[in-house]
């Protein structure tokens, strides 16, 4: 191994040359205390910066296995490293040397949300970062004056302030450590108490805008405070007894006026999937793992979906046992959206009715009357709610404010005033006993059947016509495989790009599993367990720290909406295609 002498040396035997000799500094550098390797160097001041790993033992930075006794908090530790060294490299680095993307030295900035990325990798004997700098330029020579700074000044000041226990509020660690565990241990009591999510008291819901999703500050916001007859308590091993709002499994409507707080309640809920960090608001807020938000999304791909549960034969006789379209309308996008999730293992949808279609979220009594119902293909999810529940255990959280005709067919039924939560089932049950024989139900007797497809491997490339191989997540819903873009506007779950990128090469990977016999679910959890056995980096060609978990709900998801997937249904023999439109 080399010493941080050799590439003193080596810094400062290319100054002055071309770009491109900076090439001869890849290798493994022996530091005090800790160990860089510089991965890959840039070719050029405006290409991406160079990727370089830093490591520290766990025993010299004082990272006790007490930190890492149990999976979520060995993830919570990652990413409070992450945070700090993100935070140090911030105040330290001055950036802006030379040219370009010169002087930078970055880590992925993680959301609100407690993540196992690929920008911290803590095993047994190390902690490792996983960095990008910005290699400075002079004109279009190396600057090494500019980067032995870098190098030998700033690097070991971040890592000196952010991966070393004296150096850090050991008090903050303790505190991000156990509120991860308290989290993940509220949310595993859920099924024990036949909930689908919960929402403890004085949790802090609101954000502080639609783009930043930090909590809104404490004096201007209501805190949560559960209603009585809803509460129950639960059980933490730090924070001790919790008490909150349980919603039980069933179907739950939240009702109430315009901004009273029904989305933002929702949107807590959607999130409550993963677990956060201290001080976000949210730490005490857990929803089913398998919870999926579902709306609708004009314009999707949708192929070889069997929709038939809420549109029946379409006019000029097209089949929607096995639809295909690439250019879903908003009923027909939302029905594949919901058809799909159950089929990728979902156990809870949420629902919130200022993002669903119209029409297939209800038909009211007029309409039917006026338009009857065998010149009507869709049944409305008023009429299945209830059928998916009891057919396949699904569980709905429905925001809803203008339409009265789901109090008949829910469990619960939630009011918002001003932000506090009340219970009006009960009158709600009464005003729906009021027009009880005046709509009639479209739905059946049953829910019907979800489909089990098998994804082909030939649709899904990331080769470019170069030969190339391109995956990258230009924005949080967004990627792009090869030549084509996968449109994720609809996926509401996802919280950074490093999920975003590592579901795109996750695709790819996924290809080695698709024989036209594995199920999308089936897939799926082979991907996701190789995930668990070696880490993320296993369906990467080449270490990076850019990368962060996501569940195998979001990962069908992306391949339902590949351009060109092909499927075949179980217990039928031809494929299915994209081609009908709707």
């Amino acid at each position: 191994m080399k010493t941080f002498q050799d590439l003193d040396n080596l810094l400062s035997r290319i100054d002055g040359k071309g770009y491109k000799a900076y090439k001869e500094i890849a290798g493994v550098y022996r530091f005090p205390g800790f160990t860089v390797m510089i991965d890959h160097v840039q070719g050029d001041p405006y290409a991406a910066p160079s990727r370089v790993r830093v490591r520290v033992s766990r025993v010299d930075g004082g990272f006790s296995a007490d930190m890492t006794s149990a999976p979520v908090r060995k993830a919570a530790l990652g990413d409070f490293l992450t945070r700090m060294f993100h935070l140090s490299a911030t105040a330290v680095a001055k950036g802006g040397r030379g040219i370009g993307k010169g002087g930078q030295i970055l880590i992925g900035r993680p959301a609100q949300e407690i993540l196992d990325r690929t920008a911290m990798l803590v095993t047994d004997a190390d902690v490792e970062a996983r960095i990008t700098m910005g290699l400075p330029a002079r004109g279009r020579g190396v600057s090494g004056k500019d980067a032995r700074e870098m190098f030998f000044q700033e690097l070991p000041e971040i890592v000196k302030r952010s991966l070393f226990l004296p150096a850090l509020s050991a008090e903050a660690l303790e505190n991000h450590l156990d509120t991860a565990e308290d989290t993940d241990a509220l949310r595993s009591q859920l099924a024990a108490n036949n909930l689908a999510a919960f929402v403890g008291n004085g949790a802090l819901l609101p954000r502080a805008s639609g783009i930043d999703p930090a909590p809104l500050p404490a004096d201007q916001a209501v805190l949560f405070e559960a209603p009585r007859d809803m509460t129950v308590v639960l059980d933490a091993p730090h924070r001790g007894r919790v008490a909150g709002m349980g919603i039980p499994r069933g179907v739950t409507l939240v009702v109430g006026g315009g901004y009273h707080g029904k989305s933002t309640l929702l949107n807590a809920l959607e999130v409550g999937i993963y677990n956060h960090i201290p001080g976000d608001g949210r730490e005490c807020v857990v929803t089913s793992a398998g919870a999926v938000k579902i709306r609708a999304a004009d314009g999707r791909q949708i192929t070889g979906t069997d929709i038939s549960p809420f549109i029946g034969a379409l006019p000029m006789g097209r089949d929607t046992r096995a639809f295909s379209t690439a250019n879903a309308s908003g009923s027909t996008s939302q029905a594949a959206n919901i058809v799909e999730a159950v089929e990728a293992g979902a156990d809870m949808l949420l629902v919130d009715e200022d993002t669903s279609a119209t029409n297939f979220m209800i038909r009211d009594v007029r309409m039917q009357r006026l338009v009857a119902k065998h010149q009507e293909p869709i049944t409305p999810f008023v009429d299945k709610v209830r059928q998916l529940y009891a057919d396949y255990g699904v569980s709905t959280v429905l925001v809803m404010g203008g339409s009265g005709d789901y109090f008949s067919v829910a469990d619960h039924v939630i009011q918002m005033a001003a932000y506090r939560p009340l219970n009006v089932t009960a009158a709600a049950k009464e005003a729906a006993a009021w027009g009880a024989d005046r709509r009639q139900q479209e739905g059946g007797e049953v829910f019907g059947p979800i489909g089990c497809r098998m994804p082909l491997p030939d649709g899904i490339s990331p080769r470019l016509p170069s030969g190339k191989m391109k995956i990258t997540a230009p924005r949080l819903r967004e990627m792009r495989i090869g030549n084509r873009t996968v449109d994720l506007s609809d996926v509401a779950q996802l919280v950074e790009p490093a999920q975003t990128l590592a579901m795109g090469f996750a695709v790819h990977y996924a290809v080695r599993y698709m024989d036209g016999r594995c199920s999308m679910k089936d897939v799926a959890a082979r991907v996701l367990s190789d995930i668990a056995m070696d880490g993320l980096d296993v369906i990467v060609p080449y270490i990076r720290g850019d990368l962060a978990c996501f569940r195998a709900l979001e990962l069908i998801a992306a391949i339902n909406r590949m351009r060109l997937l092909r499927v075949r249904q179980a217990g039928k023999e031809a494929e299915q295609k994209r081609g009908v439109q709707t």
